[in-house]
């Protein structure tokens, strides 16, 4: 990936040319705040799914972490680096961190960059993922919004990548998350629905990150929003994750109990495919081109 271009501070460089120093404190403390989002080749050439939804969460991470960002030329960024490196289905990694500052816990006189980098797309989960996801419950926690909120920070994911550490260890792809009380939250980078009989439930929890692919799928199902504990978890008929890498993937297996991928998740599944991918009537405007395939600089 290396002779990739990224976009930085407005201008496209090859990723050697970045001028990042080993004493940002971006790299010392996390703090940066990041999107993963995702384009998809169309009838009409790349386009990148919810760019603005993206953008406008990416801005609320900032505003929490006092980091100046502009989300529009971001955008702009996401859409030219896109067209510069010739890719048509992409993952888009924008990232605004504090690049230059003392190594104190105060960020006011930080100086704030923002990159956006598009490289190959390969679904996190494994090429397998649509054929089931196997999962166990974490026995740490997530973090809880009232300690970090729950945006895409880049320090906040450690507590996700413990988590798959452990899942991992224990011979699993992926590890949900619970409360205390035993209320599912989310997993280490996907929000979890399920199907009882036919109607599909988008879990609800304060800690869980309001991710952009599970509020596609909630406006697209007319699913309902509510906590679900662990147990009602394990005696649905169907689980699916959801998230911008993951798209929507089958949970096959939970601690002890599993399932074969459901109609319902693998209608939901195709039908994804068919969006993103510009061939739904009526949701074309959650697509925006690329640079150079009808969208202006």
């Amino acid at each position: 990936m290396s002779d990739l271009p990224i976009w930085y501070n407005g201008r496209l460089l090859g990723v050697a040319e970045a001028p990042v120093t080993p004493l940002a404190p971006a790299l010392h403390y996390g703090l940066g705040v990041f999107e993963g989002i995702r384009a998809y080749g169309t009838a009409t050439g790349p386009a990148i799914f919810r760019l603005d939804a993206h953008m406008a969460r990416m801005a609320k991470g900032a505003e929490a972490l006092g980091l100046a960002f502009d989300p529009e030329a971001c955008a702009r960024g996401c859409r030219e680096v896109l067209a510069a490196g010739g890719l048509s289905d992409a993952y888009i990694r924008p990232l605004a961190f504090f690049a230059q500052g003392s190594l104190g816990l105060d960020v006011d006189q930080h100086t704030a960059h923002t990159l956006v980098a598009a490289i190959p797309w390969q679904n996190h989960l494994g090429e397998g993922a649509l054929a089931g996801v196997r999962a166990h419950c974490s026995p740490m926690r997530r973090n809880a919004a009232l300690a970090i909120p729950p945006l895409k920070l880049c320090g906040a994911y450690v507590n996700a990548i413990l988590a798959k550490r452990e899942a991992a260890r224990a011979g699993f792809a992926e590890a949900i998350f619970q409360d205390d009380r035993g209320f599912v939250v989310e997993a280490t980078g996907e929000n979890v629905f399920m199907v009882r009989g036919k109607r599909v439930v988008a879990v609800a929890h304060p800690d869980a990150l309001p991710g952009i692919t599970r509020a596609t799928l909630v406006e697209l199902t007319g699913a309902e929003e509510r906590p679900v504990t662990l147990a009602e978890l394990l005696e649905a008929d169907e689980v699916f994750l959801t998230g911008t890498s993951a798209e929507v993937a089958p949970v096959s297996a939970l601690d002890g109990r599993t399932w074969e991928p459901g109609p319902i998740t693998r209608e939901l599944a195709a039908y994804y495919q068919e969006l993103v991918h510009g061939r739904v009537a009526g949701r074309t405007a959650w697509l925006t081109p690329a640079q150079g395939a009808g969208c202006p600089a």
